[in-house]
């Protein structure tokens, strides 16, 4: 994708036929611009009808994020960021991962509606198109060092499942160590890197990726049950508001974590653990599986796992860790 089929896409936003014609008099190209430009949104799930006579039409409308509206929606707290929407990067973690060394603040934040090589945990890709999912990333700066820092993925978790409920999804919730689950399917799941020394300070970056409108030619690309909020509200939020609500939710438990770590949110993060006292199946990096009960998590945030041999505390996220047949 170019510039210029985003500057196509936002005279489409609005749902309404628009003639190449007239698209490529506003923007200055010719009409074979304007095509080619088009051209490349084929397999990004975002589809256009084209009709003889009046031209170009999104199948739905799209609603752009803007810095604007965010700030807006952040009201008050809006002081405590720094916001830049882009249209397209390779990925938003990995540029505000550069960004830590050159001294970026903490609460910087980079949103994006195309993500070339937007990626999650274990390698994954993470599939989205323009304005169909919520892909941003944000810096958070502390005193402590990494050693410190146990349980913050699941610390983040409990914010999001905060800001989706005041978005009216009610029922979400976590698989250990960072996804966002409803009804057995992934709605958003997060990617936490760091930078610093053991002892500290450090900082983190966090990217949170959440399905908003999913097409469903997009749908079959993913390895894995998916939803959008589409499919749960009964209208889909504002993706202005919804980024506001996650970083307002995310900067209360990050201040929060800085002063008490994750014990004081080990409670509320087993309330919401989908697989909390469940029999769950644990594939491990080596390729050995572990089966048993799952407990919950210590105050660390490592999983507790009761096994035919003992508790096994796993501390490590790079695991696929699903339910056992008929569990």
């Amino acid at each position: 994708m170019t510039p210029l089929t985003f500057q196509t896409l936002r005279l489409l936003a609005d749902g309404e036929f628009r003639s190449g014609e007239a698209m490529a008099r506003m923007l200055g190209v010719s009409r074979a611009s304007i095509w080619n430009a088009l051209h490349a949104l084929d397999g990004t799930g975002l589809e256009i009808f084209k009709v003889h006579g009046r031209g170009y039409r999104l199948s739905q409308p799209l609603v752009w994020l803007e810095r604007d509206a965010i700030e807006r929606e952040l009201g008050a707290d809006a002081g405590g960021f720094s916001v830049e929407v882009l249209d397209l990067v390779p990925s938003t973690n990995t540029l505000l991962m550069e960004r830590v060394a050159a001294g970026a603040p903490g609460g910087s934040v980079i949103a994006a509606e195309w993500q070339t090589q937007g990626r999650g945990r274990r390698g994954r890709v993470w599939h989205a198109t323009p304005g169909a999912a919520l892909t941003f990333s944000l810096l958070w700066r502390f005193q402590l060092g990494a050693s410190a820092l146990s349980g913050l993925s699941l610390a983040i978790g409990v914010a999001v499942i905060r800001a989706l409920a005041r978005c009216g999804v009610v029922d979400a919730g976590l698989k250990w160590p960072n996804d966002i689950i409803w009804k057995g399917r992934k709605l958003a799941g997060m990617l936490i890197e760091m930078h610093g020394e053991v002892t500290g300070p450090g900082a983190v970056v966090i990217g949170l990726g959440l399905n908003c409108r999913l097409p469903d030619t997009l749908r079959d690309r993913i390895d894995q049950p998916v939803v959008d909020l589409a499919q749960i509200c009964a209208s889909v939020p504002d993706r202005n508001r919804v980024l506001a609500l996650l970083l307002r939710e995310m900067a209360a438990v990050l201040g929060a974590f800085a002063q008490t770590g994750f014990a004081a949110l080990r409670a509320e993060w087993e309330g919401c653990h989908v697989y909390q006292n469940k029999a769950v199946r644990l594939s491990l990096p080596d390729g050995a599986v572990l089966d048993g009960l799952c407990l919950g998590v210590d105050d660390d945030g490592a999983l507790r796992l009761q096994t035919a041999g003992g508790v096994r505390r796993i501390h490590s996220g790079d695991v696929s860790l699903r339910l056992q047949r008929g569990a």
